[in-house]
């Protein structure tokens, strides 16, 4: 299956409630799954979602 991704950044100050809510409405609305997680040091959280481009017409994300 053909994939598109989309690498977000969310800084420190991001909690994990906040990010989780944001990941799913991306999920919901715009077909996004997740694909991987990466925290850092520094709180910093390196997000990659996934959609399959097979579905036309979907909004991209306005992060």
């Amino acid at each position: 299956m053909d994939y598109e991704y989309a690498p977000l950044r969310l800084p420190p100050n991001v909690d994990r409630m906040t990010a989780a809510v944001q990941l799913a409405i991306a999920a919901e609305y715009a077909g996004w799954e997740l694909a991987r997680v990466r925290l850092f040091r520094d709180g910093t959280r390196q997000v990659l979602l996934r959609r399959s481009r097979s579905v036309p017409g979907l909004p991209a994300l306005s992060y």
